[in-house]
């Protein structure tokens, strides 16, 4: 059971998203929060699994509410958004949210985002993609060199980056490559060090926007 937390300033929006959540098996609504503070209090309070945090709210907005439940370890923050402003996406990029999607993708996309950042993977939608293609600098490197930033990775690291870019855990990673989970994370620091990024989901984004 995948539980979570739902945070939005609009009420309406909220039962529309307990809604859909709760016609989705295997999910469990543990609270609604009407701002970015109130969400992270509910995620230090009730552990959940994700946390879908809507980007403009008051008191703290989404991409700050999910920079601090991402530093502290609380879950995995899930940014939901009808915006598309290049600043919200640089910022929610930067922070730590393993997501951005839109208010408006239909209710199973909703659903499965959220089961994929609950087992760690990553996931933007496509207009989020495009965005960062159109932002980044044209990288020096091949297609099949991932890019410039990925240069320097030996092949087992730029397996393990396009892995990360499908959305996969560290669990799974290290199943898909009969290693051990220890090894995957040891892996993914040393993709980090070397690229300069500052978690995995920025390695996603720019594995995926190259």
């Amino acid at each position: 059971m995948i539980r979570v937390i739902i945070a939005d300033d609009d009420p309406l929006v909220l039962q529309g998203l307990s809604m859909i959540l709760s016609a989705g098996e295997g999910i469990e609504i543990l609270a609604e929060a009407h701002d970015g503070a109130e969400a992270v209090e509910l995620c230090c309070r009730l552990h959940p699994d994700v946390a879908l945090l809507d980007i403009r709210m008051p008191a703290m907005d989404g991409i700050d509410a999910a920079d601090a439940i991402s530093r502290g370890g609380l879950c995995a923050p899930l940014l939901l958004t009808t915006f598309d402003e290049p600043e919200l996406m640089d910022r929610a990029i930067r922070s730590g949210a393993q997501g951005y999607i839109l208010k408006n993708s239909p209710p199973e996309r909703i659903i499965s985002a959220i089961e994929t950042v609950a087992k760690g993977g990553a996931v933007f939608a496509p207009d989020v993609i495009d965005y960062i293609k159109k932002s980044l600098p044209e990288p020096a490197g091949s297609d099949e060199d991932g890019g410039n930033i990925f240069v320097g990775l030996t092949p087992r690291e730029r397996e393990v980056v396009r892995l990360i870019a499908e959305g996969l855990s560290n669990a799974e990673i290290a199943e898909k490559l009969f290693i051990s989970n220890g090894t995957a994370r040891n892996h993914i620091s040393t993709i980090l060090e070397k690229t300069g990024l500052g978690h995995r989901t920025q390695i996603a984004v720019r594995y995926l926007a190259r």
